[in-house]
């Protein structure tokens, strides 16, 4: 950002609660199928068609809601926005205006500024303001064919008409494309954790808004803002902001006014682009909907549901550390999906060793899991195996690189380690005698190397290390070779 100048930001995320079945009708939600195949006279906005809650969308909306921090209020009002777009049936969306479901949250995030190639450089905390979390309708889906201006079609899909949203709007609190990167993989994270949302970008189930202004550091008044729409990636996202921050500052400084409108991201060219102008709350004209009652939420419910959530990430973060003595690094990586953290925590302790675990779940169980494209829960090798593997390794019974090559087994074929062991007969010797046996053998072959060892040349213990490992075909624990090789050396 050039010098002098700062952005400042507010993000909306729009995120698809994880019902069966839609906000208002018994409608499937679905991704995919046969357009307008899953609706009903609700959904469609036919004359005479009543809504009807459902009671799931209530349940996972406190579940999002208490993850990010939010009160949830005891009364909330649904009101009807008027706009008029044909992916909008009834010509206006059941929402929340000045009463929502959810208000007032304090989330902590940790964010880093990048270098040039995108890498974190010192991770912090960061307090967010997050203002409301509501309950609405989506919208169905415009689907366009053809070229601009040339045999171009546009059809209208409403299999997502009616699909329940909780929309999650912060204060203007970012001043970096990259904080507000960080902010939208923090919810992420927590929705995914409580089972309130899949959101899952790619599939649209999780859509964010940024609204982006500049101004001079040290003046306190707004400009005007843009509001960036439909962006279906975070790293989109992150580039957006970023073209939108440098375009409005060069703007202001050639004195050009800033409208405030709505654009898009263009992938293609790397820029923004103008969709609309940007509506006031005035233009929606919001008033109360007048065939749902007010949604009454008592304290009960909400400490029910809290009862009912598992632990929240930040939570098992700081008890992982304290607990298994964990860097807060290696903390955090481990607490970045649920499936994850619990299937370390089961390794952790079953194998006693909370550290190694650590160590092979970050490492050769990512390598695996990011090559395979699957999750920790899609795993063939169960969190039982692996702690297996690992009281293995720390035995002695096998080395590391053997341990990696058992491993790679286990993952492809979802044999336990015993069995992999085995069949490649990898499992060490340990005995002391046996390995005495062999030591003494090299010894009596090498006298030569064993007269230039005694008389100063310490590096030809590797050689005897390397013999020693040769006549046991590999198989030798390297630890009582080193000791016993030490002890016969001495002379």
């Amino acid at each position: 950002m050039k010098e002098g100048w700062e952005a400042v930001i507010g993000m909306e995320i729009h995120a698809q609660l994880a019902t069966a079945t839609k906000i208002f009708c018994g409608c499937a939600v679905e991704t995919g199928g046969e357009p307008n195949s899953n609706t009903c006279p609700v959904c469609l906005g036919l004359p005479g068609a009543l809504p009807v809650l459902n009671e799931n969308v209530i349940e996972l909306g406190a579940r999002a809601a208490l993850a990010l921090g939010l009160e949830v209020q005891g009364t909330s009002i649904f009101a009807r926005k008027n706009y008029f777009y044909p992916d909008l049936p009834k010509g206006y969306q059941i929402s929340q205006y000045d009463k929502p479901f959810s208000a007032n949250g304090t989330l902590t995030i940790m964010t880093s500024e990048r270098d040039a190639s995108g890498h974190a450089t010192e991770w912090k905390p960061m307090n967010i303001h997050i203002q409301r979390m509501h309950l609405e309708e989506d919208a169905g889906k415009n689907v366009h064919e053809g070229l601009p201006d040339v045999d171009k079609y546009s059809y209208v899909d409403l299999n997502r008409a009616g699909t329940p949203l909780g929309e999650i709007v912060t204060s203007p609190d970012f001043r970096t494309s990259w904080q507000a990167y960080d902010y939208v993989n923090h919810v992420r994270r927590a929705l995914q954790w409580v089972g309130a949302s899949d959101a899952d970008m790619e599939k649209g189930n999780l859509r964010c808004e940024a609204n982006v202004s500049v101004r001079k550091i040290g003046e306190t008044d707004f400009n005007n803002k843009v509001e960036l729409k439909n962006l279906n990636s975070v790293r989109f996202m992150q580039k957006a902001i970023e073209f939108e921050i440098e375009r409005q500052i060069a703007a202001h400084e050639a004195d050009e006014p800033v409208a405030q409108e709505t654009r898009l991201w263009d992938e293609k060219n790397n820029q923004t682009r103008v969709m609309r102008s940007k509506e006031d709350a005035h233009d929606y004209r919001y008033f109360p909907e007048p065939d749902l009652q007010p949604l009454k939420v008592t304290p009960d419910f909400v400490e029910n549901v809290k009862a009912r959530m598992p632990e929240l990430p930040d939570v098992m973060r700081d008890r992982f550390m304290e607990t298994y003595q964990l860097s807060y690094s290696d903390a955090s990586q481990l607490v970045g999906d649920r499936s994850f953290a619990e299937y370390y925590e089961t390794v952790a302790r079953i194998s006693a060793n909370p550290k190694l675990a650590a160590n092979w779940i970050l490492g050769e169980f990512t390598r695996e899991l990011n090559s395979s494209g699957k999750t920790a829960d899609e795993s063939l090798t169960t969190a039982e195996d692996l702690a297996e593997l690992v009281i293995t390794v720390e035995a002695g019974k096998i080395n590391n690189n053997q341990a990696k090559e058992v491993f790679a087994e286990m993952f492809a074929t979802g044999k336990p380690a015993a069995k992999v062991i085995e069949e490649k007969g990898f499992e060490q010797i340990s005995d002391t005698s046996a390995i005495e046996r062999i030591v003494d053998d090299v010894i009596a072959s090498s006298e030569a190397n064993v007269a230039a060892y005694r008389g100063g040349n310490d590096k030809l213990f590797g050689f005897f290390v390397g013999q020693v490992m040769k006549a046991s075909q590999g198989k030798a624990n390297p630890k009582v070779v080193n000791d016993i090789l030490r002890h016969r050396l001495v002379g």
